[in-house]
């Protein structure tokens, strides 16, 4: 699975992908027609257009084997853009339950923070039960509530502000992974950088207590070679991570 920026070609599958996400998560209190007008009014080609040229705003996308399977659409606003806030985050509910929602969470929040970001926002609308559940078990603790305009009517949305930004450690988003008939629970939270995508903690129980390898995010192997060194190397698709300062150039 590939997390990158988001682009123009992109426009028909985050459409798609919101209509269909709308649709499945929100139809308990939103009409179809609300559903269209919103991702109409949201998601047309000038909208995309001008979200995709602005400096402010921030679109991820999800891409798996060349099919895009989520997004995540986020803003930094205040004075100095000092808040990171993720408006909408999407998976196509065909591609739900394989950590497409958490790997979005957490690559969305490293680019807010690296954007200058000093607080993570999450909205979801109050009625959404899962979207709420989803950001409670991620790091996240419900701060307020503001109103937004979906359709012609207005609704309820929690406001979610994520905890111990600058401690990573305590934002492990744990997910389980099935590899090869063998569940390993990757955390998300805890990621290092590698030359083609990070690399993350992969433990042997949800607890998080003992590490059972790393869990390369390019091709989602657990197959890694690491030195003394601190050098990172997936032996599957080849991601690699640097040596860490104490290697003998340093020493």
């Amino acid at each position: 699975m590939e997390l990158r920026e988001a682009t123009v070609d992109d426009a028909d599958s985050i459409r798609s992908i919101a209509h269909a996400s709308l649709r499945s998560s929100y139809t308990d209190f939103l009409d179809e027609s609300t559903v269209d007008d919103a991702v109409e009014q949201w998601y047309s080609d000038d909208a995309l257009e001008g979200a995709f040229e602005s400096d402010r705003v921030l679109f991820l996308v999800a891409e798996d084997d060349g099919t895009i399977t989520g997004f995540s659409q986020s803003e930094l606003v205040g004075d100095g853009h000092e808040t990171g806030q993720i408006l909408w985050l999407h998976v196509d509910p065909d591609h739900r339950g394989a950590g497409t929602g958490v790997r979005l969470l957490v690559r969305t929040r490293e680019e807010l923070l690296e954007l200058g970001a000093e607080e993570i926002r999450g909205l979801v609308l109050e009625d959404n039960e899962l979207g709420n559940e989803f950001y409670a078990n991620h790091g996240f603790e419900r701060a307020g509530t503001r109103e937004i305009e979906v359709g012609d009517e207005t609704y309820t949305e929690n406001v979610f502000v994520a905890g111990e930004l600058e401690s990573d450690d305590e934002w492990r988003a744990i997910e389980a992974v099935e590899l090869d008939g063998e569940t390993v629970y990757v955390s998300y939270g805890e990621a290092v950088r590698g030359s083609k995508a990070p690399f993350y903690t992969a433990y042997e129980s949800e607890e998080g207590t003992r590490r059972y390898s790393w869990f390369c995010g390019n091709c989602e192997s657990v197959d890694i070679a690491m030195d003394t060194m601190g050098r990172v190397e997936c032996n599957v698709c080849g991601n690699r991570r640097k040596p860490t300062r104490w290697d003998a150039a340093w020493l």
